[in-house]
């Protein structure tokens, strides 16, 4: 059971990540936003258990890498409404 909920959240992460790529290349999103990057942090992180979990140590790095990348999106965002608050 446990493999079968670790295969269904890897495909969801999957979903995530393409999801975000679309509307990105459809230009119904912007990269500064908060749900783009959102899509593709906890896409990538389900990416990354999945990896993990079976034994794909090469996408396990690749999507670590696409984890950090969103996650200083992410921060970089929050931090710019900020400023645009104090304003």
């Amino acid at each position: 059971m446990a493999n079968l909920i670790i295969e269904i959240l890897g495909w969801a992460g999957v979903f995530m990540v393409w999801i975000a790529y679309v509307l990105i290349t459809m230009e119904k999103m912007k990269s500064a936003s908060r749900i783009y990057q959102g899509l593709n942090l906890f896409g990538s992180l389900l990416i990354a258990q999945n990896a993990f979990f079976n034994k794909a140590y090469p996408s396990v790095v690749a999507n670590l890498t696409w984890i950090a990348v969103a996650t200083y999106g992410f921060l970089k965002i929050i931090k710019s409404n900020k400023q645009k608050s104090k304003f």
